[in-house]
């Protein structure tokens, strides 16, 4: 019978420290998200899994994307 190490759940704040980028980004991603949901909960800390991690990475390239588009379109006149 193999051995199984137990999953790695990390918190909103070491998602940010891992994504560098603030927390509060991280956190807009979390509450508006439903398809992002905590994989167990300890206390009142909120536990998610690697797949949240890319999920919200994900999240903050598509953001980034679109506020760069935004940016680059020529003023209309």
């Amino acid at each position: 019978m193999p051995i199984t190490s137990p999953p790695k759940l990390i918190t909103p704040g070491v998602i940010a420290d891992r994504l560098r980028v603030p927390l509060h980004r991280v956190q807009h991603i979390l509450r508006s998200r439903e398809h992002i949901q905590p994989v167990a909960r300890a206390g009142t800390l909120r536990l998610y899994d690697r797949q949240a991690v890319a999920m919200v990475r994900h999240e903050l390239n598509a953001i980034d994307a679109r506020r760069s588009d935004r940016g680059s379109e020529a003023p209309h006149a």
